[in-house]
């Protein structure tokens, strides 16, 4: 568990973390969102013990960070891109910090192949690409086999394939009770990653939520187009359902829509809230009317992010 309760770090008399909290569960991957200067990464600083608080606590199983016995065999992190010595290869990178892990020589060449650093372990790492020292950075993260890890943007420099196989990794590591703490800029990856989404914005949280519930998933909404609106309008709020029309091509009340050129059924649609798709093509059958369209809705992690945080 990863718990920041009212976390505040001030500079300059000027709070750039103020009285952050959260949490981040085992078997979880909870994302860590926030624009430029939202604080994400002074807050994750200050979970890893680089960074004091000013006031209030980060805590990794109910200790601070400089309290762990063992911390890089409870919590492996990446906060900063390419933190290896250019002149040393990978493999001598990992095998040196291997030793501050108390992990040997074998977990260091496993972790190598496992990242797919193998073919490129003999070259001097200042000669990796963006992406490789990305890699190369997981890698180090996990050495001590943590069942914490903390990532601060870690899909940077990674290439399409890359960012499919750190998706894979870190899911894997939350299925087997790991707890995953992530920080992101890329909200479409986002989306097909995270558990659990923490927003923070000019240093607050402001909301944290599961997924479904952060984007409305949790809340059915469907649009339906089918032979005679004004019917399904009656069927799908008999059923307990909210139902409105689809501004410019229906009225807003079931007398607009009945109203409406029948010629043009096949073009008109409504909006339906509160039951899933499959129910209401179920309900439209045992109404007798034939249905065109039954397209569920939802807004996306990037729509809802940015109007949560407004502008930049």
């Amino acid at each position: 568990m990863i718990e920041a309760r009212r976390l505040t770090r001030v500079y300059g008399g000027r709070p750039v973390v103020d009285a952050v909290t959260f949490t981040a569960e085992p078997g979880r991957v909870t994302g860590f969102l926030g624009l430029n200067g939202s604080g994400k990464t002074t807050t994750l600083r200050m979970l890893l013990g680089l960074v004091r608080p000013t006031s209030g606590v980060a805590l990794v199983d109910g200790r601070p960070y400089r309290e762990l016995v063992h911390p890089l065999r409870r919590v492996g992190a990446v906060v900063e891109q390419g933190a290896c010595h250019p002149g040393q290869t990978g493999r001598a990178h990992l095998r040196t910090q291997a030793i501050l892990a108390g992990a040997g020589r074998a977990r260091a060449d496993l972790l190598l192949e496992r990242v797919g650093l193998a073919e490129a372990a003999d070259r001097r790492a200042g000669g990796y690409s963006l992406g490789m020292r990305q890699r190369l950075s997981i890698a180090t993260a996990l050495l001590g086999d943590p069942p914490v890890l903390v990532l601060d943007e870690p899909g940077n420099g990674l290439d399409p394939a890359g960012i499919a196989w750190l998706r894979g990794l870190l899911r894997d590591h939350a299925r087997a009770g790991g707890t995953v703490l992530v920080s992101s800029h890329l909200l479409a990856e986002v989306a097909q990653l995270v558990d659990d989404v923490v927003v923070i914005a000019r240093g607050r949280v402001l909301r944290q939520a599961p997924l479904a519930r952060f984007t409305g998933a949790a809340t059915p909404r469907v649009r339906v187009r089918g032979r005679d609106p004004q019917r399904l309008w009656h069927v799908f709020t008999a059923a307990g359902a909210t139902v409105t029309a689809d501004v410019g091509r229906l009225g807003h009340t079931p007398a607009d829509v009945d109203r409406l050129d029948q010629a043009r059924a096949g073009d008109q649609a409504l909006e339906v809230v509160g039951l899933t798709a499959e129910h209401l093509g179920e309900l439209a059958f045992r109404a007798g009317v034939p249905v065109h369209e039954l397209t569920p809705l939802a807004r996306d992690v990037e729509q809802v992010f940015l109007d949560l945080v407004g502008p930049a």
